[in-house]
């Protein structure tokens, strides 16, 4: 079972009331967004601009696999964080484990998986992650891949 412990970095946020639907929950394509958003601040702590060297190389990442595990609804107002770990890195993939915890409290509402692919913007096919960037990945969080 996901925990906490699982986690080294997390993204602090709250649910807003545009997102919440008719029920007076998040609606659930927000969760994505969220995890994306964890994904790229989490990316910032590993002092790496993907923003900036997808402009400057041609190279970026693709999503090709989203998942979200709805636990227990998270409501309005409600402040929570992201877990973000690298569960997975491949020749040309990143697999990252995400997880949703009220802020500083340890129930799990939310599980997911993101996979995204390390590629050329001009062909869109898969390259090999640049040896720089998987350096980052692994000062941050060794057993990352």
């Amino acid at each position: 079972m996901t925990t906490r412990a699982d986690f080294r970095f997390f993204w602090p946020a709250r649910v807003r009331y545009s997102e919440i639907d008719g029920q007076a929950v998040a609606y659930n394509a927000h969760y994505l967004t969220w995890f994306d958003t964890a994904i790229f601040e989490y990316c910032r702590v590993l002092g790496y601009d993907q923003f900036r060297e997808a402009q400057e190389t041609g190279q970026d990442w693709h999503v090709v696999r989203a998942l979200v595990e709805y636990r227990a609804p998270l409501t309005y107002d409600m402040e929570f964080e992201v877990g973000v770990r690298v569960a997975r890195m491949g020749n040309a993939s990143l697999t990252y484990a995400l997880a949703i915890f009220p802020a500083g409290a340890a129930r799990l509402m939310t599980t997911g998986e993101v996979v995204q692919v390390y590629t050329d913007q001009r062909t869109h096919r898969a390259i090999p992650i640049p040896d720089r960037v998987r350096a980052l990945y692994r000062a941050f969080d060794p057993s990352s891949g």
